[in-house]
């Protein structure tokens, strides 16, 4: 394969028909069914699937296959399904990305907006530009790359759904439905990842599982002024504090669950050095810190391991409590919090959440009510060890495309379709990486892609498909 043709290729498909295409699927308000309800009435969902597969139907890649599947009551998925070149193998490999997106938010800054994508200084600005409405675009430039360049590749399925951003509630069924379809899958690639820096390629070697749960602590039918009633009927607040020191250690931030606690394998260790050394500074850098915030450790590989390998607490939501200007002297009837843990990506979700109810429902002080709601459990994902096929294309992409050695992120987020595909098929390789960097803002305002590094996740993408056209 002739890769200064990928390379042009590449860059040619970016700039004169990506970007356009691209600037157009952020300017349409394509929000998760989780916080859009009437996301169907809506219809932004299809009109994201039906922009992006006009789009590949206009290419030249021939006897194509483009489905719009749609179980009833879920929402849609694109399909992709491209014929092997140049090979003969019977191997799948999955592509995969996503077209829903987070929420707009407010306080985008002057001139931008979530659904006005704006160009400025090689960065596409708008919502789902990173996060990752980028992704079907480049493995179909990927695909192109490789057959422009005389290369070959397997027979490829991109596969875009629309309910990443609400957890991939539909995945399994859809998984289930298109199993017969997929065949045996050899390489699953994943674009909905990035890294520490813009400088390499970074592969996410693992992500984090997640148990949530609404904990809501009820004392009394209705309030009480508090006057007449502290000191005798107890703050549901402070019952909810004292439960909440029985699972987290207030002063360090240590969950204090056993279940949530694993043995860090030692080569995850290694990987967590070697991408502290390569980008320094890089995790605690981009934080919008106020004031003088000091991180929970200085030692960049204990922040390393905190946010990809250790368990966490959030509380990310709460209710009974009135703002300060509605605050009156009254005693509350209850307090709800939402509690989010982070798991260690080989703990097991469901016996950390069931110490969790353990610990929040047993002997709770003065006999107070404590219900449990809104109960989430998703185990995390260890990526298999890299095939030596693939470890060295790898390294071939960081000397000729990046011109830095590619390194691994333990993710403290999640990807529910990483741990289903890997279960669904334990022998296939797995290159999880994307463009998004630490400062891409996604989820949040002012949400950027950084073009030049999009282009080379891209060529990065078409060596390995080629690479891996040699394996089936």
């Amino acid at each position: 394969m002739d890769r200064s043709v990928v390379t042009s290729t590449v860059r040619t498909l970016w700039d004169d028909d990506i970007v356009p295409s691209l600037s157009q699927l952020v300017a349409v308000p394509a929000i998760s069914p989780a916080f859009d309800p009437a996301w169907e009435e809506h219809g932004e969902l299809a009109a994201a699937i039906e922009h992006v597969r006009a789009w590949i139907a206009s290419r030249s890649l021939p006897d194509v296959t483009l489905d719009v599947v749609q179980l009833a009551g879920r929402t849609p998925l694109l399909v992709v399904d491209v014929p092997a070149f140049g090979n003969s193998g019977d191997d799948t490999v999955l592509l995969y990305g996503h077209l829903d997106k987070q929420p707009p938010v407010a306080n985008w800054s002057e001139g931008l907006g979530p659904w006005t994508p704006v160009l400025r200084d090689g960065r596409l600005y708008g919502r789902g530009a990173a996060d990752d409405g980028y992704s079907g675009y480049a493995a179909i430039a990927a695909i192109e790359a490789v057959r422009a360049a005389g290369g070959s590749h397997g027979r490829c399925v991109v596969l875009l759904e629309t309910g990443e951003e609400s957890g991939s509630p539909d995945l399994p069924a859809y998984l289930e439905h298109l199993s017969p379809r997929l065949g045996r899958v050899s390489l699953v690639v994943c674009l909905d990842s990035g890294g520490s820096d813009y400088e390499r390629m970074w592969l996410t070697t693992s992500l984090r599982g997640l148990v949530q749960v609404t904990m809501t602590v009820r004392v009394l039918e209705g309030g009480l002024h508090s006057g007449m009633a502290s000191g005798m009927v107890p703050s549901s607040f402070r019952i909810a504090r004292m439960l909440l020191d029985r699972i987290e250690d207030s002063a360090t931030g240590e969950i204090l669950i056993p279940e949530m606690h694993v043995d860090i394998p030692s080569h995850r260790m290694s990987e967590v050095r070697e991408a502290v050394e390569a980008a320094p500074g890089a995790l605690w850098g981009p934080v919008p810190r106020v004031g003088d915030l000091q991180p929970m450790s200085s030692d960049e590989v204990e922040q390393a391991l905190g946010t990809g390998w250790r368990p966490t607490l959030s509380v990310t939501g709460a209710d009974g409590l009135p703002s300060p200007d509605d605050a009156g002297n009254v005693l509350r009837p209850f307090t709800s919090l939402v509690l989010s843990f982070r798991l260690p990506p080989t703990a097991s979700s469901s016996a950390a959440l069931a110490a969790v109810q353990e610990r929040l429902t047993t002997d709770v002080p003065y006999n107070a009510t404590v219900e449990l709601s809104r109960v989430e459990a998703a185990d995390g994902w260890n990526a298999p060890e890299l095939a030596p096929w693939l470890s060295a294309v790898l390294d071939d992409a960081g000397k000729e495309i990046f011109g830095s050695p590619w390194r691994t992120v333990s993710l403290g987020g999640s990807i529910p379709f990483m741990g289903l595909l890997h279960e669904a098929y334990p022998d296939a390789q797995f290159l999880v990486t994307g463009a998004v960097g630490p400062d891409s803002n996604c989820h949040v305002p002012d949400e950027w892609l950084h073009l030049a590094h999009a282009a080379r996740i891209t060529e990065a993408v078409a060596l390995v498909l080629d690479a891996h056209s040699t394996q089936s």
